[in-house]
């Protein structure tokens, strides 16, 4: 080291908080870690949970949820499937990265909370069923039986417009379409889907769970709340 090499570590002493040491080759601070609390409390939690992911994905993995105040902090997947037996390979592990960060669709402030259906449907559904006594059946069976009101609402398709109903009124426009399919057409005439239809365990869990795909012979709804989709 050359004598303007040494003074140049030398007077690095006093560009950096710490103590050097006597041979200049070491630096030794104190503190300095307080930025690990916002990680550790990042990852802490209260307990653990077992769940899995109901909506638009019916592969019903089971989860292990960590959770701190009430509030899902992260997953992790569960390995504790029992055993297919010796001859066959196990199932775990399951559970996929959507699975692993759904807490975020969980709070995200663009999640779906409420029903939507489209608007120029909603608007015919209840002026047919004002006009049938309040029977919801026949008013659906008004509105895909007359050409114009069924390309009316099919028309509007792609194109948004969409406005918020009620629970009961969504549920309502909803299980009018399957009743009247059913007794047009016979129950054989409605099926469901799960959007996952690669896990081997969709077609036993869709029918108990909001799947996003739902089709009839008198076409569906087009609500958009997990009930049906057009």
């Amino acid at each position: 080291m050359t004598d303007l090499d040494e003074a140049l570590v030398r007077a690095g002493r006093y560009l950096r908080r710490g103590v050097v040491s006597a041979d200049l080759r070491t630096l030794e601070k104190t503190g300095g870690r307080e930025a690990d609390s916002f990680y550790r409390d990042r990852w802490s939690y209260d307990k653990v949970v077992r769940s899995t992911h109901g909506v638009n994905c019916t592969g019903s993995c089971s989860w292990k949820v960590y959770v701190k105040d009430g509030i899902i902090t992260w997953e992790a997947q569960q390995t504790d499937y029992p055993s297919a037996g010796p001859d066959r390979p196990d199932y775990e592990p399951r559970g996929c990265p959507r699975g692993a960060a759904f807490s975020w669709y969980t709070y995200s402030p663009t999640r779906v909370r409420y029903p939507y259906v489209r608007g120029v449907l909603l608007e015919m559904f209840r002026e047919a069923k004002a006009g049938h006594g309040g029977d919801p059946v026949a008013a659906w069976a008004e509105i895909t039986g007359h050409p114009e009101l069924a390309a009316r609402y099919k028309r509007a398709r792609g194109t948004g417009g969409f406005v918020r109903a009620s629970w009961d009124e969504a549920v309502e426009l909803a299980a009018a379409a399957y009743v009247h399919t059913i007794r047009t057409w016979g129950p054989d005439r409605i099926a469901a889907s799960s959007p996952t239809a690669r896990c081997p365990t969709s077609p036993v869990t869709s029918p108990g769970s909001p799947t996003r795909r739902s089709w009839s012979r008198s076409s569906c709804p087009g609500t958009h709340s997990g009930l049906a989709s057009s």
